[in-house]
């Protein structure tokens, strides 16, 4: 959320970033909004003090046996009441329209973001590995014969319908291998804490990363009210919900290996064939929580956490700068890790990392207490796929897959697996 004083100070500065957005100016309407809502606390300040003081000339009337002034003045600290109730209420309802209006916008670029429309504008700044030559003409993940016996669509569609899947034997081996190469590698060597979290959480939670109110249609509400978490990003990050820390506690760094829920509405007809995008997946997520000196540098450290990664494995991959126009809601500045896909003969999107500033944090009300003393501040917020547990497994899949059918698997895993090297034509791993 947006920082109304900062607004009011420099309009044209709040526009011209939105602009960057592809967005027209909202400083208008803000300010209007704004303006009402002090006149009219203003105005029910100036009437409660009109009030206290007929009621304290009231009581001086009454002492003196002046019934007549007495009844007058009654009558106005009466009047009073009803005309401060009035005016609060209007101050609250202008305040939750401007509260409303600030949690729709989304959170303003950094200069150093390259301005553009969509995907076609995100600039690449790093590229890694060489795309393996084959021998043969290499599949997607779903049709590599070793494959096939361990993941299983047809089953998880009776069971859940589309976009569900089914991993059994030694695909589900490595899928589990994983997540637990990921964690151990975060947690032992990049300093993460290894966190578990709920999946299910309060609206608040949502609303404090960005997810509501804006985006509910795409996630999974229950009955009770509880939100499947999209991705634990939710949970780590409003660990600070409501809190006032000391600063010497930050930066603090987490990682948590959690089941993810996304409606993936509005993506019909996008990634039908395979497990590229699912209604329930898996990924390890990274979260950074900061003071608003260093949350800026945090960005690139966790990104180069996310691109060890897909090194270890050996999976060529490019990282990309993305541009205003296809940068996510709360974000100030997003590198995306896309990994290159032999059977698609493309890269694809396999993480996210963003620098969010104070956005969330006010959204969350999380602040720290500066050491060496002052007002309380609001921390800053990171945080990043590291990485999509089933697209890692796409990945993986896909660039070891050979003539036979079999799977040559990276060398990160083998420990994981008991020494295991490669996934059998049969789907058995050997």
């Amino acid at each position: 959320m947006h920082d109304i004083r900062a607004i009011r100070e420099n309009p044209t500065s709040f526009d011209a970033a939105l602009a960057r957005r592809g967005l027209e100016a909202l400083s208008p309407s803000i300010l209007s909004l704004d303006s009402a809502r002090r006149a009219q606390i203003a105005a029910a300040e100036t009437a409660q003090a009109e009030q206290n003081k007929a009621s304290k000339e009231a009581g001086a009337a009454k002492g003196r046996g002046d019934d007549a002034e007495f009844e007058r003045l009654r009558a106005l600290v009466s009047a009073k009441k009803e005309e401060i109730a009035a005016m609060q209420a209007e101050a609250a309802r202008l305040d939750t329209e401007l509260r409303e209006l600030l949690m729709g916008i989304p959170n303003l670029p950094l200069d150093s973001v390259p301005l553009g429309k969509d995907e076609n504008d995100n600039v690449e700044i790093r590229r890694w590995g060489e795309p393996k030559s084959f021998d043969f003409q290499p599949v997607e993940h779903f049709e590599i014969a070793g494959v096939k016996p361990g993941m299983d669509f047809e089953t998880a569609a009776k069971l859940s319908g589309a976009r569900f899947v089914l991993l059994q034997a030694g695909v589900a081996r490595i899928h589990r291998a994983l997540a637990q190469f990921m964690l151990d590698l975060h947690a032992e060597e990049h300093g993460l804490t290894e966190t578990w979290t709920p999946v299910l959480v309060l609206s608040d939670m949502m609303v404090g990363t960005g997810q509501l109110p804006k985006f509910g249609e795409d996630s999974y509400q229950t009955r009770e009210g509880w939100w499947l978490i999209p991705t634990a990003e939710v949970t780590l990050t409003n660990t600070v919900h409501g809190d006032l820390v000391d600063q010497s506690s930050l930066p603090r760094r987490m990682a948590a290996h959690s089941q993810c829920f996304r409606s993936e509405a509005g993506s019909a007809g996008r990634d039908t064939s395979g497990m590229l995008r699912q209604h329930q997946f898996e990924k390890v997520e990274m979260v950074s929580i900061t003071d608003a000196e260093t949350g800026e540098a945090e960005h690139p450290r966790m990104t180069g956490w996310a691109q060890a990664v897909l090194e270890r494995l050996g999976l060529p991959y490019r990282t990309m700068l993305l541009c205003t126009g296809d940068m996510g809601f709360g974000a100030r500045i997003t590198h995306d890790l896309e990994v290159w896909l032999p059977g698609q003969n493309k890269y694809r999107e396999i993480s996210s990392v963003s620098y969010c500033g104070d956005f969330q944090a006010r959204r969350m009300n999380a602040r720290y207490r500066p050491t060496e003393g002052g007002k309380p501040e609001f921390v800053h917020t990171l945080n990043g796929s590291g990485l999509a547990v089933g697209r890692t497994l796409i990945a993986v899949l896909e660039n070891g897959q050979q003539a036979d059918g079999s799977v040559t698997l990276p060398e990160a895993l083998h420990p994981y697996l008991r020494g295991k090297t490669r996934l059998l034509p049969d789907g058995q791993l050997a």
